[in-house]
């Protein structure tokens, strides 16, 4: 099993949302980071067959998927940034909807909606109206949608929007163990969604992959430049200036904790520490760093 993306390129009047993108899908979590802008949502839209390439073109199993159709619907899930619904429907009505959509049968759609309202914990609003729900339980419909034919291809486009932080981590844990056998990609700008679950990553800039491989390897681009130290907290406006702030807590004694990035240390008594996937993100992305508050 494999989705290929080759050489794809889309432009618009004035922008090019997506600048010659190839990248190989093989089973397993792929995320795909990239601040807001980057072009991750046009490019899945690319994949899922929604938006047409300028240039280039998306292969599953060695065949475009504009060839393929049907055959590549009956094995692909899709959750948009914002997926659409009648305000009317309740949840169960809309799955069945969906379901029909997909082709699944009268059994097999009951199971599939059962199963999936359990592993989402949706059970309780089944007779609900989708317009009368938080934005995280809409989010979860959506994701229960994506998943009701048990496609050998998930695209998630932004998928923890919305969901609160135990939402997230249940989500993660259902990736998990959806994902065996399977290729999931999972676009989001929160390096959490994907850092201890994604087999790959790949980044995105300004609509060109700039990284892309194993979580391990790639954090050795910042292997020796994350540190650690202790300030005073009239000095953080300063070191702020010069380099990117990663974190910053406040201990008892009154000094700030700080992480940040620097090819070598630029305060004393700084102690190096093992890089993490956030660490390489802002690396990537200073204009990133410090837009937590301090904690």
């Amino acid at each position: 099993m494999k989705l290929e993306i080759c050489d794809i390129t889309k432009q618009y009047k004035d922008k090019r949302a997506v600048d010659h993108v190839s990248l190989t899908l093989t089973p397993g979590i792929w995320g795909l980071l990239g601040a807001n802008g980057a072009g991750k949502t046009t490019l899945m839209r690319m994949i899922a067959g929604i938006q047409k390439p300028t240039s280039g073109c998306v292969r599953y199993d060695g065949i475009e998927i504009g060839t393929l159709k049907e055959s590549y619907r009956d094995v692909f899930g899709y959750l948009p940034q914002e997926f659409g619904f009648y305000p009317g429907f309740h949840v169960w009505e809309y799955l069945e909807y969906i379901a029909a959509l997909k082709g699944l049968g009268k059994a097999e759609t009951k199971k599939k909606i059962e199963a999936l309202l359990e592993m989402l914990s949706l059970q309780e609003v089944r007779k609900k109206q989708i317009s009368k729900l938080s934005g995280g339980m809409k989010r979860r419909v959506g994701i229960a949608q994506a998943m009701l034919n048990d496609p050998e291809v998930l695209i998630l486009d932004e998928p923890t929007s919305g969901l609160d932080p135990g939402e997230r981590v249940r989500f993660r844990n259902l990736l998990s163990e959806f994902a065996r056998g399977r290729i999931v990609l999972i676009s989001t700008h929160i390096v959490s969604d994907v850092e201890y679950i994604a087999t790959c990553n790949a980044i995105m800039k300004e609509g060109r992959i700039i990284a892309t491989g194993e979580t391990e390897k790639l954090v050795r681009e910042v292997d020796g430049k994350v540190w650690n130290a202790q300030i005073d907290p009239r000095e953080l406006a300063a070191f702020e200036q010069r380099v990117p702030i990663l974190n910053v807590y406040n201990k008892e004694d009154g000094d700030l904790q700080v992480r940040y990035l620097a090819d070598t240390a630029v305060i004393p008594g700084s102690i190096k520490t093992e890089p993490r996937m956030e660490d390489l993100y802002l690396w990537l992305f200073p204009e990133h760093a410090r837009e937590e508050e301090v904690i």
